[in-house]
């Protein structure tokens, strides 16, 4: 941590090994024994903030409780749009009262990639009406050559403060726009050709933001499923990818004033020390969400034991990928499978535009082998989002199940090309976390997204119900790539996420599960059946002992999160409300007069919970799944599900709990006791 004082003075960091601080058993919690990152406060007069040095990424620009920026930070993207990793060294801080100045350097260095910059923060008091500013600025030079879709600043502005809130922004010509923040998600870029933009943070204060160096646009970043509005360069609207020849310079900078006057309020940064309180808030009730798994794309059909440990898990459905291509061998797999399973099958079909001989065809296979359909998600492979065409088609062939179309990558694809609800009986679209940035503070950030785009896709699907499938920690496949993406054998695929066997992994999927519950999908596929994509590591363990730390046969955590909801099909989801989300979520359950409240811990931090338990029974009983839990959870599953919770009697209305890092607790209520 790095204090203030009156007197200046001078931190020197060298070496990445010094810029965080290890955490024992770190793969347990986050699934890598890398460090996590170190978040360091900074504080500009009355605005406060957290500097991550090894991301190099400036997060939470604060007044009070009210945020003002969500982050800042540089990005080197190339022509897939892929992220380079960022590389920081000579970190160097110097703070007074009030006022700080950071210096770093970065490498960005990967697949012929090499590009070098220096970056600069000062944090200060300037006056002139002035109460805060902070000022990001970059220099750097290409050292190979190399094609890039992007390079330079993005900038996040949070959603809870903008959304729907009008904005002044002036262009690069000097003319003014009034305008405002989206409430929907916007489908195209809400402002484009941007010097600066305006919002009001509190009564009589202004914050503005101003870039200089690019031309810079603003997307609704809630598309993919993160929780900000990105103000970014280059504009779209340019071609890309442009080859960046060897010694280009980039020159860029960034920077946030508040301009007004307001009472100084105390001083916030991340989240505060005090007690995370949890409590149901206003909204009505929703149904749990019919909740069901991929079929495993690896490691062929499941074994008993598999299938013992599944059946306790309790999966709406089982989803199938089919394209025609592929022959018949895959129904019969997925018919097998969904009837050991006692569920049914989610089919994915994914037509060519011969799809008048494909449907046909695919209909007897169907019927010859007796399958359960849960229900049809109609693709076609050329198309971001299925047109009445293939559905229309679709209805002629396909009976007996739902028939709903959308889009197979992202909700931006199918809130740019929005179907006739006429045409389907529910829109479907998948997500992940990862399609801007990786790291585990952004996870829990874009959580809340995931409930927008459930609400802006409701404004267009009408009365027809919202599938999400599948969600996945990472992207499954790259939708936007201009060229093949190169493959190590030896490397663990890109699609591969090692905070899949996580505790990070489980908090992360009872977030998840949250949003999605309390905006009202009808249903959500998660992951797979087993597998590095799984709920469960297979029998043959992990391909990529180094790099994906599991044990042959071993439930991973997010298979208990998700066996939990499931305990409580057909019962109601009680949208509740965290003091501090980015800390603690929870989601609470009701299934007749039986109760069921999950919590999850977002932090590397233990974390103090008052809970208000919702109906009046006094037993309650509790289980954890954490650092204490955890082998016997991964090894024993099923054994570990069946054992008795610790049980306690309430004596008031709140039940006090402490959360280990990353943990996830399970309180229910005890009728009768």
């Amino acid at each position: 941590m790095v204090s203030q004082a009156v007197s200046r003075r001078s931190l020197l960091i060298a070496g990445a090994a010094a810029i965080a601080a290890p955490l024992r058993g770190q793969n347990i919690y986050t699934g890598k024994d890398d460090p996590l990152p170190r978040r360091i406060p900074l504080v500009a007069g009355p605005m406060t903030m957290v500097f991550e040095p090894e991301l190099g990424f400036l997060r939470y620009l604060k007044f009070g409780d009210a945020e003002v920026i969500r982050g800042i930070y540089a990005a080197v993207r190339d022509e897939n749009w892929g992220t380079v990793a960022p590389h920081v060294s000579q970190l160097k801080i110097e703070t007074i009262e009030g006022a700080f100045q950071v210096s770093f350097e970065v490498e960005c260095k990967q697949a012929g990639v090499d590009f070098f910059w220096r970056g600069e923060i000062i944090g200060e008091t300037p006056g002139g009406g002035y109460v805060s500013s902070v000022r990001f600025s970059m220099e750097g030079t290409a050292r190979s050559t190399f094609k890039r879709n992007r390079i330079g600043f993005c900038v996040l502005h949070p959603i809870t403060e903008c959304a729907g809130n009008g904005c002044s922004v002036v262009h690069t010509n000097g003319s003014v726009e009034k305008g405002s923040f989206p409430l929907l998600v916007s489908p195209h870029q809400p402002f484009k050709d941007m010097r600066s933009i305006s919002h009001i943070v509190a009564p009589g204060l202004t914050a503005d933001v101003q870039f200089e160096g690019e031309v810079f646009e603003m997307e609704d970043h809630r598309n993919w499923t993160d929780a900000s509005y990105k103000t970014y360069c280059t504009p779209l609207e340019k071609p890309f990818p442009v080859e960046v020849a060897q010694g280009t310079g980039i020159k860029q900078s960034v920077t946030v004033r508040l301009r007004g006057t307001a009472d100084t309020p105390a001083r916030t940064f991340f989240i505060s020390r005090k007690e995370v309180s949890i409590e149901a808030d206003s909204n009505p009730p929703r149904p749990v969400p019919k909740i069901g798994l991929g079929i495993a794309t690896s490691g062929g059909a499941l074994i008993a034991n598999e299938v013992r440990k599944l059946l306790l898990l309790k999966p709406a459905h089982l989803r199938l990928d089919w394209r025609f291509a592929d022959g018949f061998a895959p129904l019969e797999r997925a018919a097998s499978e969904a009837n050991a399973l006692l569920c049914g099958v989610e089919l994915a079909v994914h037509l060519t535009d011969d799809g008048e001989r494909e449907l046909p065809a695919l209909a007897r296979a169907i019927a010859q082998r007796k399958m359960k359909i849960a229900r049809y998600l109609v693709l076609h492979v050329s198309e971001p989002a299925t047109s009445a065409r293939w559905l229309q088609l679709a209805r002629q062939h396909l009976t007996g199940a739902p028939i709903g179309g959308g889009a197979n990558a992202y909700f931006a694809e199918l809130n740019r090309n929005r179907p006739d609800a006429r045409a389907l009986d529910f829109v479907t679209y998948s997500l992940n976390p990862q399609v801007h940035a990786f790291d585990n503070a952004s996870l829990v950030e874009n959580l809340a997204a995931q409930a927008d785009a459930v609400n802006s896709a409701r404004q267009f699907a009408g009365n027809k119900g919202i599938v999400i499938s599948p969600v996945s920690l990472k992207p499954r496949f790259n939708p936007n790539a201009t060229s093949a993406a190169k493959v190590n054998p030896a490397e663990m695929p890109a699609q591969v996420d090692p905070r899949q066997p996580s505790l990070l992994g489980a908090a992360w999927t009872l977030g998840s599960i949250k949003y999605l519950a309390e905006s009202g999908v009808e249903s959500a596929t998660y992951y797979e059946t087993r597998g590095p994509l799984g709920v469960m590591e297979g029998p043959g363990g992990s391909r990529w002992p180094k790099q994906f730390l599991s044990q042959p046969g071993q439930a991973f955590p997010l298979y208990h999160v998700i066996a939990d909801v499931n305990e409580f099909a057909g019962g109601e989801v009680l949208p509740c409300r965290s003091s501090q989300p980015l800390a603690v979520e929870a989601l609470m359950l009701r299934k007749g007069k039986n109760h069921r409240v999950l919590l999850a811990n977002m932090t590397a931090e233990a974390q103090a919970v008052r809970l208000l338990y919702p109906g009046s029974v006094k037993r309650m009983a509790m289980r954890k799944l954490d650092e204490h839990t955890l082998r016997t959870a991964m090894d024993w599953a099923d054994n570990w599900r069946i054992q008795p919770a610790d049980r306690f009697t309430l004596t008031t209305s709140y039940v006090g709990v402490t959360l280990a890092p990353y943990g996830v607790a399970s309180i229910d209520s005890i009728e009768g006791a």
